[in-house]
């Protein structure tokens, strides 16, 4: 029993030290970008060992991997609403919801999602993560179509995996140009518009 109480300290202490590390690691993030950050910076700032820095994370890249897949996390919370329309009116509401707060998280996001976006840019790994989390969400329109199309509401002879990628593509564009400040529309104005153009000529 108390080898076991010993274990679970030295469990907790270490999943505390890995937490204090991504926290320091995200504060370096935003002040330094992803290229001039260093794993040093990092472990100065949390305060702790370099040995013990190494034994939760190889480098940078897997620290900002991790901080990448919690922001990403809230978006994924969005791509998950419920969607069980029973109309055409009813799909285009859930769709204008969604796409709406995935926008807005972007705005939410913005300096982290702006050093992803460098990190995409130059890490390899990175760019590979981004992928799959893209193809994650991809995965997820895609299932929300096919339900649609069985349930008669949208066009049964279009290619449900093709019109998925095309409505991501779609707001992956927005989010970027959100996380740059390129957007001179609101977010309700975009999304008001994608999903009319979305919808009408998805669902029947």
């Amino acid at each position: 029993m108390n080898d076991e109480k010993i274990i679970d300290k030295r469990h907790l202490r270490s999943l505390k030290t890995r937490e204090k590390l991504l926290e320091s690691a995200k504060e370096v993030f935003l002040e330094e970008g992803f290229q001039k950050a260093t794993i040093s910076q990092m472990i100065k700032k949390a305060n702790i060992g370099y040995g013990t820095a190494y034994v939760h994370f190889e480098g940078k890249e897997e620290i900002l991997i991790v901080l990448m897949e919690k922001v990403m996390e809230k978006f994924y919370e969005i791509a998950e609403i419920s969607f069980l329309p029973k109309t055409k009116k009813d799909a285009e509401q859930i769709i204008l919801k969604q796409a709406t707060a995935f926008l807005k998280m972007a705005e939410t996001e913005r300096n982290m999602m702006q050093v992803f976006e460098q990190a995409i840019g130059i890490s390899s790994s990175i760019s590979n993560k981004w992928k799959a989390i893209r193809e994650k969400f991809i995965q997820r329109i895609s299932e929300d179509i096919a339900y649609a199309q069985k349930a008669g509401l949208a066009r049964p002879e279009l290619n449900h995996k093709l019109a998925a990628r095309g409505w991501f593509f779609t707001n992956e564009m927005y989010l970027w140009e959100i996380v740059r400040n390129e957007h001179h529309d609101s977010v309700d104005d975009i999304t008001n518009t994608i999903t009319a153009v979305y919808t009408r000529g998805l669902y029947l």
